[in-house]
């Protein structure tokens, strides 16, 4: 799966500001749910739901905090760089600066994990990671991103 399939790179945030996990599902959920026409609080809660689960922290400063929600009509997500690492409970115990948020329809099962692995892909490519984090723009991580998606990109 291609993640421009699914990324939204015009809602990208090079330097999004939260203060704790739940400050920044907020602040996801609020782009989101902008960008959707979908209540915020039901994409916040969506994402709470699957972190009690779990840490979506998975390792190398990243955080893929997912979730599915009712009415949503196709995979959404976006990237977004934080301003300030935080404390995520990561899987590695590593400050969290990078988050990818993945919404999916609640039978979007096989899709979701798809979407999930094509994020994973990236996150494990350590090159990529860098470019990302220097990223200052919206832009810049959107050409990033889509340079991952090309056929030669390794």
């Amino acid at each position: 799966m291609q993640l421009a399939s699914f990324l939204d790179f015009d809602a990208n945030r090079p330097a999004m500001s939260a203060a704790n996990k739940r400050a920044l599902f907020n602040a996801l959920a609020q782009v989101a749910g902008q960008r959707l026409g979908i209540d915020p609080v039901d994409l916040a809660a969506a994402l709470g739901e699957r972190e009690k689960l779990g840490s979506t922290g998975f390792g190398n400063g990243v955080a893929i905090p997912h979730g599915k929600v009712a009415g949503l009509k196709r995979i959404y997500g976006f990237v977004a760089h934080l301003a300030e690492p935080m404390d995520y409970k990561a899987i590695d115990g590593a400050p969290v600066d990078l988050v990818f948020l993945l919404l999916s329809p609640p039978d979007a099962g096989a899709d979701h994990l798809k979407a999930l692995a094509a994020i994973s892909r990236v996150v494990r490519h350590a090159p990529t990671l860098e470019k990302l984090r220097g990223a200052r723009s919206s832009d810049a991580l959107a050409a990033v991103l889509m340079g991952v998606d090309e056929p030669h990109a390794a």
